[in-house]
């Protein structure tokens, strides 16, 4: 399980069929509000809340929750006042983490986040020592049977993309922030349906994790941190081997 991407999917899956369900509308409409304030609260002007919109409806988000999320942002309804914060630091094995908060007590979700960090023996680290080894970048996921390969390759590279790889049954295109619009408004414009879309941290270089104990108890480490109500998104730098992974899941 190399990266991102397949990590993403599966949460994606997960929001989708479990219990986390509602965890996750709450953490996507903070999410919304945010961008709703930062860019407008129209998705066909504001890509990044188009993006959020969709994944919202991707896991059945109702749509009154969406509207007022957004309403909250633009001040059209009163809202909590959300600030964003990045936690770094390493878990055991010098895998680097890096956490993603929006939160309205910033004591309350450092306390919470150092917690975890301890309870699996994991280390916070000065801000910037993390980041400075990720990179952020757009990924765009297309299902592979909803575009010719060479034809999608082509259309994405036009508009800037960096680089598009086949990935188990799914296309995953990846392009500067900048660019990020720009590629994922031309798949929309050539009817290519997208199957999931967003801005995030890819790190530079992988760190292997060929051991199933280390496997799994990092990603009960990065469970326990996504569950905390405050924290957004979880980046990490391990490549665990797709059949240590299965091995897990048995």
């Amino acid at each position: 399980m190399s990266g991102h991407s397949k990590w993403s999917t599966i949460k994606h899956k997960k929001a989708a069929t479990d219990a986390k369900r509602g965890k996750m509308f709450s953490k996507l409409a903070k999410e919304i509000m945010v961008v709703a304030r930062q860019g407008g609260g129209d998705p066909n002007a504001n890509i990044t809340l188009r993006t959020l919109v969709q994944k919202a409806r991707a896991i059945n988000m109702p749509a009154d929750n969406i509207d007022r999320a957004i309403k909250k942002g633009t001040g059209e309804l009163e809202g909590e006042q959300m600030d964003e914060i990045m936690y770094e630091g390493y878990a055991p094995g010098g895998i680097a983490i890096i956490v993603q908060a929006l939160t309205d007590n910033r004591n309350r979700t450092a306390a919470e986040v150092r917690h975890v960090f301890t309870k699996f023996n994991g280390s916070l680290a000065g801000q910037g020592s993390v980041t400075r080894s990720f990179n952020r970048k757009g990924v765009i996921q297309v299902n592979a049977d909803a575009a010719r390969e060479d034809e999608l390759l082509e259309w994405a590279l036009e508009c800037g993309a960096e680089d598009m790889t086949d990935e188990d049954g799914y296309f995953e295109i990846v392009t500067g922030p900048s660019e990020y619009p720009d590629v994922l408004g031309r798949l929309e414009e050539r009817g290519v349906a997208v199957e999931s879309s967003e801005l995030t941290l890819l790190p530079e270089t992988y760190m292997p994790v060929t051991d199933k104990g280390q496997a799994g108890s990092l990603l009960k480490f990065v469970e326990a941190l996504e569950d905390l109500d405050d924290v957004q998104n979880v980046y990490a730098n391990f490549d665990i081997p797709e059949e240590i992974m299965e091995s897990i899941n048995e």
